[in-house]
């Protein structure tokens, strides 16, 4: 239920200050918390204030609002209306005039909420007001010092975590840069470790001068060096502008003299290089506008100077420590490769000296080529041979040691010169073999060796031969047929067994050929012999008759062509070309029964 309202007429100022001392009794008696009446009041005056200025009279209603179950008042609501047509006061979004309320804890007496309170009192009573609001705002004011001083310290702490947490970030950007730059390092050094291995592997690889310069040309150019300039004291200098060709070098710099001096590596630029292990010399002037990078090359002696531009604007030192153990690998690669070329001339020259100045019997024409092997030391037991006997007849002879090196030169040419002793008695090919064979097996028991010797008789349309072992013959005819002399060869020379080997006849009528070979020519690996073989009667059918007797080495040329071009040689090659054409009447020939009496009378004989 609600009271009925008390109301006051506002006209004046005096009528709004009884009005007001009326409401501040009427809320301390309810209880009111004395803020929530202290803003009551404030709001009130305002209202009570702009009614005022507005005039007229006003009517100020206050109820004292109960609730229904209880009967205990709730709250007091106070509304400002005008009386009669006065102005209308404040109004809500309704269209209402708006009413202030506060809580009222107690129910106040009814007398009480008449009862007007003196001005003076009322007065007071403001102040006692105030001075409850002054005193709480106090209270709040040291609370938010409090509230201030401990968010000062929050602060405090927060800006120094915040320090903390930064110098921590700054720590771990710089941890992680010290291993971002560390993993870079790492893996520069190990890219130019594997460089380094990949280069001496390759330098290392080759025994030609030419062949390591041009590779270690083609590994620094351009990315360590935008030029290579090789110095080497025995040899011609090599120069090398990446696109450009090679070639000699006019003059060398001031640091590749002085590197060739004094033997230590010599860095030429206009700042300091600083690099370990390097002299610092004043620019060149070959190259003002990039350092040069002198190193020298050594062995067991100082064979040359290094010389490397700049890429860039300088010379990295982990890049220049590489390139300083480089040049030391060139060196001795370098080394390794003279040597071995002075070994390899060497043993040309004596396996060359072991070969014979070709014949020119009447009935025959000649041609022999011997190509030595494109690897190792060049040193084989390969040999071919060509003489007339006493009687007139021509021994065309093919031969192969088994192994390579000095020792089977050795024995190459014991057999040789063996093989001309035994054919001065006019021994037929098989009775030379034989002998041969004891002499070998006596002297060289575990050396071996093939042979194929063919006699040729003058006037005769046919040739007599024997094997030990080695790769056939193969035999053109005029009209250009081919085919192998298949007969079974005897066992190889010197295998510790006695043996006997037979002569046998083939067919050789003016206008033929007889190609005698070693294996080298024909042998491939993992092709077997026999596909050899039949490449060469290819090559032999495709040649004509009239080439073969105008130039039998143009011929011997051809016939090397399509078997050797597809491959590098690990055995030395002989070759020997024997064609027939038919005697000119300037040749003599001896007679026939003069042929067979020295046939009967180079019988067979056992001494050695």
């Amino acid at each position: 239920m609600t009271a009925p309202p008390d109301v006051w007429n506002i006209a004046s100022v005096a009528d709004a200050a009884r009005a007001r001392a009326a409401v501040d009794r009427i809320t301390t008696d309810g209880g009111t918390p004395t803020l929530e009446r202290a803003r009551f009041l404030t709001a009130l005056t305002a209202r009570l204030r702009h009614c005022l200025s507005l005039g007229g009279t006003w009517e100020l209603r206050l109820h004292v609002l109960e609730s229904a179950e209880t009967g205990q008042s709730t709250c007091l609501e106070a509304s400002l209306n005008p009386v009669g047509d006065g102005e209308p006061g404040p109004r809500d979004d309704n269209g209402e005039a708006p009413s202030l309320t506060c809580s009222l804890p107690h129910r106040p007496a009814r007398k009480g909420r008449r009862a007007a309170a003196s001005l003076p009192h009322a007065l007071l009573a403001a102040d006692e007001h105030t001075a409850a609001v002054l005193s709480r705002l106090d209270e709040q004011e040291a609370l938010v010092r409090l509230h201030r001083e401990e968010l000062h310290h929050t602060n405090q702490g927060v800006l120094a975590l915040h320090a903390d947490l930064e110098a921590a970030a700054r720590a771990q950007r710089e941890l992680l840069e010290a291993e971002r730059t560390a993993r870079t390092a790492a893996e520069r050094a190990r890219r130019l470790l594997t460089f380094l291995g990949d280069a001496s592997a390759a330098i290392t690889s080759s025994l030609s001068h030419t062949a390591i310069l041009r590779r270690l040309s083609d590994m620094l150019v351009p990315e360590y060096a935008e030029r290579l300039d090789v110095w080497l004291f025995d040899e011609e200098e090599y120069e090398d502008h990446g696109d450009e060709p090679a070639h000699r070098v006019p003059e060398h710099s001031a640091a590749a003299v002085a590197a060739a001096r004094t033997g230590r590596p010599q860095h030429a630029a206009a700042h300091p290089g600083t690099l370990p292990g390097v002299d610092d010399l004043p620019p060149s002037a070959l190259s003002p506008a990039r350092p040069l990078l002198a190193i020298p090359l050594v062995a067991q002696r100082l064979l040359g100077v290094l010389t490397l531009t700049a890429p860039g604007p300088r010379f990295d030192e982990d890049t220049s420590v590489m390139l300083v153990e480089l040049a030391r690998r060139v060196g001795v690669a370098l080394d390794h490769a003279h040597r071995y070329q002075q070994s390899r001339n060497t043993a040309e020259a004596l396996q060359r000296a072991q070969l014979t100045d070709l014949p020119t019997p009447p009935g025959v024409l000649l041609a022999a080529r011997y190509l030595p092997a494109t690897w190792g030391m060049n040193i084989g037991g390969d040999w071919y041979d060509a003489f007339l006997q006493p009687d007139g007849s021509l021994l065309a002879v093919i031969g192969d040691v088994t192994g390579h090196g000095l020792h089977a030169a050795v024995v190459m040419g014991q057999l040789r010169t063996a093989l001309r002793a035994y054919a001065v008695e006019n021994a037929s090919p098989g009775e030379i073999l034989t002998r041969l064979h004891r002499m070998l097996g006596h002297l060289q028991p575990d050396l071996y060796a093939t042979a194929l010797i063919a006699r040729f008789l003058p006037g005769e349309p046919e040739v007599l031969w024997a094997s030990a072992g080695h790769p056939p013959a193969v035999v053109r005819a005029a009209d250009g047929s081919v085919r192998v002399l298949e007969a079974k060869p005897g066992v190889m020379l010197g295998i510790p067994m006695p043996y006997v080997y037979k002569d046998h006849r083939a067919d050789l009528p003016p206008g033929s050929s007889l190609v005698l070979y070693t294996d080298g020519l024909v042998e491939r690996r993992g092709q077997g012999i026999d596909p050899g073989i039949g490449r060469l009667a290819r090559a032999l059918e495709a040649l004509h008759t009239p080439e073969l007797e105008q130039d039998l080495d143009a011929a011997a040329d051809a016939l090397l062509k399509p078997l050797l071009y597809d491959s590098e040689r690990d055995d030395d090659v002989c070759l020997l070309l024997c064609h027939t054409v038919a005697p000119t009447a300037s040749d003599s020939p001896p007679a026939r029964g003069s042929v067979k009496d020295t046939r009967r009378e180079g019988g067979f004989r056992e001494s050695l």
